[in-house]
């Protein structure tokens, strides 16, 4: 079945979607998105998504192209006509289309919207995290706003690429005191050799995962200690476990760091638990596409 895109107030197909060359999102990066899943036709933290789509919007003074709620709607119904079951779901805004000017449009434009979806097996993300995932560090040479989510992604290619390149699946930025950030695309966690979950606390220089704070909601409901705090390399390397947290995998262990194995090198159990209490969540959630 051809995929659908929504760009722009209209359905199309995929393979006819497209912006005008002039975009501000293509030109300069003008841009910000975010994305949601979709776990057997559950929309997954909708709203958080949808909220942090608007602040992201809002701190670099563009406007929401439509409400939430007819933003609500449009995501359903590109869904719909996808038949997806299970993937994610892309949004992405641009100041729109002008003359090219790294000042905003002396005239107001219209923002440009482009919806797009992309079918992802669960039991794929299931067999990753049987095995685990391997991470290396790379120094972060981001802006200072990554709380923003922007489609400025060049660093977070490179470090993605830099850890394929070396046999890894993901990387972690580290700063210049030695301190773990986030991942190129995840949230990044410890548990401590006492059983204390660590994640460093949200500021602008990571993003505010919506994935991250469910995890913390979902960690102080059951009990689970928990530290926002940063923690380095080395102490990664000496926790029980490690894991990244994302909108796409949720929990993902993380197995080795740099070649050197974390823990027992495999999938522990804070982070299996976590896992399955993340998916009991979701059955909790009222946003189902077959309503």
């Amino acid at each position: 079945m051809p995929r659908i895109a929504y760009v722009n107030g209209q359905y199309v197909p995929l393979v006819d979607a497209a912006v005008h060359i002039e975009d501000r999102g293509f030109q300069f990066a003008d841009s910000v998105y975010d994305a949601l899943m979709v776990r057997e036709g559950i929309f997954v933290d909708e709203h958080p998504h949808l909220k942090r789509l608007e602040r992201s919007l809002n701190e670099i003074r563009i406007d929401m192209p439509m409400s939430q709620k007819a933003l609500h709607l449009v995501i359903r119904q590109l869904v719909a006509r996808n038949r997806l079951k299970n993937g994610f779901v892309y949004i992405q805004v641009s100041r729109g289309v002008a003359p090219r000017d790294h000042a905003f449009p002396s005239v107001p434009v219209a923002p440009t919207l482009v919806i797009t979806v992309k079918p992802i097996s669960p039991k794929k993300n299931f067999t990753m995290f049987e095995t685990g995932i391997a991470v290396v560090t790379v120094p972060d040479n981001r802006w200072g706003r990554c709380d923003i989510k922007s489609v400025g992604l060049l660093p977070n290619v490179l470090a993605k690429q830099a850890a394929r390149e070396q046999g890894a699946f993901e990387a972690w930025f580290v700063d210049q005191s030695g301190e773990v950030r986030e991942g190129a695309s995840t949230n990044a966690w410890i548990v401590t050799k006492d059983g204390t979950l660590v994640t460093r606390p949200v500021d602008d220089r990571i993003l505010s995962g919506v994935t991250r704070a469910t995890l913390l909601r979902i960690v102080a409901e059951a009990g689970i200690p928990f530290e926002e705090r940063g923690f380095t390399e080395a102490e990664a390397l000496e926790a029980q476990e490690a894991f990244n947290s994302s909108a796409t995998s949720f929990v993902m262990p993380v197995v080795s760091i740099n070649g050197q194995k974390v823990g027992a090198g495999k999938p522990g159990e804070v982070s299996r638990t976590l896992y399955g209490l993340y998916l009991e969540n979701l059955s909790g959630n009222d946003l189902n596409i077959s309503r």
